[in-house]
Formats: C-alpha cells, sequence, structure tokens
C-alpha cells in the first residue's frame, strides 16, 4: 500500500489527492524535467514515484488531458503536449524565476553548499518515522530508473523536497527549493551520462544512513557531497558544447509540493 501523502507534503488550502498530483505533473513540466514529446510514466510506475494510489495518479492525469497539459492516446504511453503552463500565483520558492538563472552555476553552486547543507543539517532534527519511510521507498524506485534520466529525476525531485520541507525555516526551504530547481532541464542531460544516475543514487543512499542516524553533521557533509557531484557534472555537460540556457518561463510558479 501506499504512504499516504505527509502533512509536510500537503498544499495550503485544502486539496484533493487528485489535484495534488495534478499539480505535482505540472511542476515537473515548470522545472524542464518533463518536456514536450515526453512520455510519461505508466500509471503504475507514477504511484509508486508519488506513493499515491494508480486511481489518484489517472484522476490527475484525465484533468491534464482536459486542459491540454498532456495527450492520451489507447495504446500508447501518455505524453507531454504543452509546457506553456500557467500555473497561478501560487508557488513553491520565494525568487524571481529570472534572477535565479542570472547566477553562475558556480555561483548557485556555493550558495547551495552554504544553505542547503544548514537546511537539511536542522531537517535531520525533524524528519518524521513516516518521512523517513517514504525515503527509503523511494530508493527502491529509484533503482528502477537506473536507465531512465526523466523518471529518475521525478524520484530526484520527491526525494530531496521531502528532506527541506521537513525543516522548521520554511523560507530557507523555499530558497533551496529554487537553488535545486536552477537549470534542471540541463540536468537531465548531465544525468544521461554513463554512470551518473548510479552515483546519485548511491549518494541518496549515504544521506538516507546518516538521515536515520539523526545525526545533522553527517547529513550535511553527505549533502556537501551530492551537492559537488551535481556541480562537477553539470561542468561536464557544459564542456561537451550542451551550454547552459534559461529555464522554462513557467519555472518555479509550482504549487507547495502534494
Amino acid at each position: 500500500m501506499p504512504v499516504p501523502l505527509s502533512p509536510l507534503h500537503e498544499a495550503i488550502h485544502k486539496q484533493t489527492a487528485k489535484e495534488m498530483i495534478r499539480d505535482k505533473i505540472v511542476s515537473l513540466i515548470a522545472s524542464g524535467i518533463l518536456q514536450v514529446g515526453d512520455e510519461l510514466p505508466s500509471e503504475r510506475e507514477l504511484a509508486s514515484m508519488l506513493m499515491v494510489s494508480r486511481e489518484t495518479v489517472r484522476g490527475a492525469v484525465q484533468r491534464l488531458a482536459g486542459e491540454g497539459i498532456v495527450q492520451v492516446s489507447q495504446g500508447a504511453r501518455t505524453r507531454i503536449a504543452n509546457v506553456n503552463v500557467d500555473v497561478g500565483g501560487q508557488r513553491i520558492g520565494v525568487t524571481n524565476p529570472t534572477s535565479i538563472n542570472g547566477y553562475s552555476l558556480d555561483a548557485v553552486h556555493a550558495a547551495r553548499l552554504l544553505v542547503e547543507t544548514a537546511v537539511v543539517a536542522d531537517a535531520a532534527k525533524h524528519l518524521s518515522t513516516e518521512d523517513i519511510k517514504r525515503l527509503e521507498e523511494s530508493i527502491l524506485v529509484q533503482e528502477q530508473a537506473c536507465n531512465d534520466p526523466v523518471r529518475f529525476l521525478i524520484c530526484d525531485r520527491e526525494f530531496h523536497l521531502t528532506i527541506y520541507y521537513a525543516s522548521e525555516n520554511r523560507l530557507l526551504a523555499d530558497f533551496v527549493v529554487d537553488l535545486y530547481t536552477y537549470m534542471l532541464d540541463h540536468r537531465r542531460i548531465a544525468m544521461g551520462k554513463p554512470g551518473a544516475i548510479e552515483k546519485s543514487l548511491e549518494d541518496h543512499r549515504f544521506i538516507v544512513r546518516a538521515l536515520k542516524m539523526r545525526n545533522p553533521e553527517a547529513v550535511s557533509a553527505a549533502f556537501s557531497e551530492h551537492i559537488l557531484r551535481i556541480h562537477d557534472t553539470s561542468l561536464a555537460v557544459d564542456a561537451d558544447g550542451a551550454g547552459f540556457k534559461p529555464a522554462p518561463a513557467s519555472w518555479g510558479n509550482e504549487k507547495e509540493p502534494a
């Protein structure tokens, strides 16, 4: 049975589970993880990734299809049809998307080392037993996505946000989400490199072990290593000629994690 949605991931206003999953998928589009033409994972896979029932996923996808965001075809996978999505005034984060994109990769990397490590150290003290279970189950789902960067990044986002929003400082958690979302579409390329997903997965395992010990220093150190790896793989992609480009215009205009 899927683990119920944690209170840490409920929207500020009351939403049905279907609405929250719809908003999660929209946020994946807004961040650049999902792009036009991408196939959505199956209902079963999405249910495992987002830890809800298949019925909830089905209802969310039907709503997205009605809005023209996805295209559902009988006998084929559902595809992203439109990324120019208006996600409304509610959003994760505190900054203007263009302001974050105006900084260099090195500047964002340094900010993550400074702020994110402090946020996750605080989260280590406050994560619930249910949240730890969610993270452990996320690792199992991530192991099944080792050959698919898009599916892995869907899991990766859920994994990171579960930890960030365990922090008692909501302002810093929101800011860290902004930093995490920086050039996520670029990271799709990085995660397609041989061995990249496996290395991130091993980082995640180490992070969960540190969280289970409730050791803020160990969690902070584990995230430092993980952030450094992300920085290095992103630089490698840039060196290969992919280049950095602005994230989608709707980046950051997301609802609070469900």
